[in-house]
């Protein structure tokens, strides 16, 4: 069966996340829906991984098998985005070769963390403020430190299903954009609720609440209950998902 790859980016306010869950909406399941309508076909789609209820991404990706080969791939995507609202925008959709994954064949993903540092009606829905403003050079020396480790379970939600709670890190910054402090961290996976449990607790870092060595402690913990309290998700935005370079080669075959 073809299997095709289809880019999109979604606004998780009003969605329990991207995974199908009973009784609640999802990204997953409005995309299924939209699909399944469309191209007269169930469709499942899978994701490049779960987001937590109001965490948006500004770039997904998701595959979909089907039984006859697509037509008119922009066409498709023109009608699709009509189905799927304003919350959910569909940017491309192409073949890959069958083998490819939208979860296991990424080689990183990149989240990006927002704080508002004043108060603005145009960002607050998608940005937090905290008091006070935290040190963003104790901040990124902490980030620092998170590179001598690849075992993240202090960061992790309890009683998940993975098989390992290693991660390995690329990036982990803290910048000042002016009116925002945005936190930026990139790996080749990451643990459920990971990303705001570590901003939360580089922020009680930044706000004096805890120091480095402290930080080195939690994390050798192994122990949730030792970190950072997490960070609300509507701030946290879902970045980029790299694949390997040839990822689009049959759709320039095609």
């Amino acid at each position: 069966m073809p299997r095709y790859f289809i880019e999109l980016a979604y606004n998780g306010s009003n969605y329990h996340g991207w995974q199908i869950q009973p009784g609640t909406p999802t990204v997953q399941e409005e995309l299924n829906r939209a699909l399944s309508i469309l191209l007269r076909e169930d469709i499942n789609v899978v994701g490049a991984g779960r987001t937590d209820t109001g965490v948006h991404a500004s770039f997904y990706v998701a595959h979909f098998d089907i039984a006859d080969p697509l037509t008119g791939l922009e066409q498709i995507v023109y009608k699709l985005n009509r189905i799927t609202g304003k919350a959910i925008a569909i940017y491309d959709i192409y073949i890959v070769e069958s083998g490819m994954h939208a979860r296991f064949s990424a080689l990183s993903r990149t989240y990006k963390y927002y704080i508002d540092k004043q108060k603005d009606p145009f960002t607050c829905d998608y940005a937090w403020k905290v008091y006070p403003l935290p040190d963003i050079g104790k901040m990124n020396e902490a980030c620092r430190i998170l590179f001598e480790y690849t075992d993240f379970t202090s960061f992790s939600k309890l009683h998940t299903d993975v098989k390992t709670n290693d991660c390995i890190l690329y990036e982990a910054y803290w910048e000042d954009t002016g009116k925002q402090l945005v936190f930026t961290i990139k790996a080749n996976r990451f643990l459920r609720n990971m990303v705001r449990a570590v901003v939360g607790t580089l922020l009680e870092i930044g706000q004096g609440k805890m120091n480095t060595t402290e930080l080195r402690q939690i994390i050798e913990s192994k122990n949730r209950c030792n970190a950072g309290t997490s960070v609300p998700g509507n701030a946290l935005f879902l970045y980029n998902i790299e694949y390997p370079e040839n990822i689009r080669d049959l759709k320039n075959k095609s």
